[in-house]
């Protein structure tokens, strides 16, 4: 599987969480080191340098990550939330966060890990208190345990990407009703 992050749900907290993919079948890790971790702060754009993650900090993000996916999905379904889960965020999210600072060539943000981490603690806490929350939804590709924002028009989206879910899906959807055909058409 690709290695490179990538970021269809609509906000970094949620996107943060989708770094465990696949959970209910074969649970694909992105997280296998401190630097695909570090990767993840960059390329999400949180930050625009990082300190280098050691094996300490890699396991507090991964405890912050599946966190943020209970409480969200918890949300999806109207269920309370899991008080465990709830002290892990909020106690990541009362870090200070990384402060941006203006340089002579725009902004730029220097983190620790605790900083970037706070950064998506706090995200989650926003997203999971505000106007967001009616928008969120869990991809509807059964091998796909993402969460994403919808912001289509009616609320229809159906996936977190068509690249990376809806087109599986509708292919498999295709060739299931071709194979249907050819198996009434020899009768």
């Amino acid at each position: 599987m690709n290695l490179e992050h990538v970021f269809p749900c609509g906000n970094p907290a949620l996107d943060f969480a989708a770094t465990l993919r696949a959970r209910r079948s074969v649970r694909f890790e992105m997280f296998v080191s401190g630097d695909r971790l570090d990767a993840w702060y960059l390329e999400s754009g949180i930050v625009d340098a990082v300190t280098p993650a050691r094996e300490a900090d890699l396991e507090r993000a991964v405890t912050v990550r599946e966190a943020i996916y209970q409480l969200a999905t918890a949300r999806i379904a109207g269920e309370p939330y899991d008080r465990g889960a709830l002290a892990v965020v909020n106690n990541a999210a009362r870090k200070p966060p990384a402060a941006p600072q203006l340089t002579a060539m725009g902004r730029w943000t220097d983190a620790t890990q605790e900083e970037a981490l706070s950064l998506v603690a706090r995200s989650a806490v926003e997203l999971l208190s505000g106007a967001d929350v009616p928008l969120m939804k869990e991809c509807g590709n059964p091998e796909c345990t993402r969460v994403y924002i919808d912001r289509s028009r009616g609320m229809r989206r159906q996936w977190c990407g068509m690249d990376s879910c809806g087109n599986k899906v509708k292919a498999a959807a295709y060739r299931a009703r071709k194979k249907q055909a050819r198996t009434v058409g020899a009768h």
